[in-house]
């Protein structure tokens, strides 16, 4: 399979068109044929190597942590997936590497339907930002209806799906961004 991927930590030249051994899903996995794979801020710091979830990371090392697409193959106890399902899916260090290639294998809890209001463009680049939003509203915060909360970078990808999940939760939201756009004249500053 062909596959975006480093031989070593650096700057974006390192990040080369590699030909690869499609990965093995586990009894509990899947393989999915990739249509698309999501891009984050954080790929940078994987490849830089600022970041580094993999405690060993092997090379090459594919990166990318979400994506969609359709399985291919299941292991012997997925029950979930039938094949040629659309998922979508997530891993932060995937052993059998990212999503920036034309398959991937995953653990089977880490995948789920492609929702039927989504395409796979959508669906794809939603699972990590989407997990990010819910862990902090849900997992963390526990937000519940009649609550205020306040979410900073309310204009990025965490934090737009951050005020659906609330609002949903029936919280009252306030919201931060800021940028070129966003900026007051140097002139009312003063």
């Amino acid at each position: 399979m062909k596959a975006a991927a480093i031989d070593r930590f650096g700057p974006p030249y390192v990040l080369k068109l590699h030909t690869l051994p499609v990965p093995q899903e586990d009894v509990d996995g899947v393989l999915i044929a990739l249509h698309v794979a999501g891009v984050g801020v954080w790929d940078a710091s994987v490849r830089d190597g600022s970041w580094r979830p993999y405690e060993r990371p092997k090379f090459p090392l594919i990166l990318g942590t979400d994506g969609a697409g359709e399985v291919v193959r299941k292991g012997s106890r997925v029950r979930r997936f039938q094949l040629g399902d659309r998922v979508y899916a997530y891993h932060y260090a995937n052993p059998k590497g990212g999503f920036y290639a034309e398959y991937v294998a995953v653990d089977s809890d880490h995948a789920g339907h492609v929702p039927k209001h989504l395409d796979c463009i959508q669906a794809g680049a939603a699972a990590t930002t989407g997990l990010t939003a819910v862990q902090g509203i849900d997992d963390k915060l526990r937000v519940r209806a009649r609550e205020r909360i306040l979410i900073y970078g309310a204009s990025g990808a965490v934090g737009t799906l951050a005020i659906q999940f609330a609002k949903r939760h029936g919280a009252q939201v306030l919201a931060t961004a800021s940028g070129k756009a966003c900026s007051m004249p140097e002139s009312a500053t003063r």
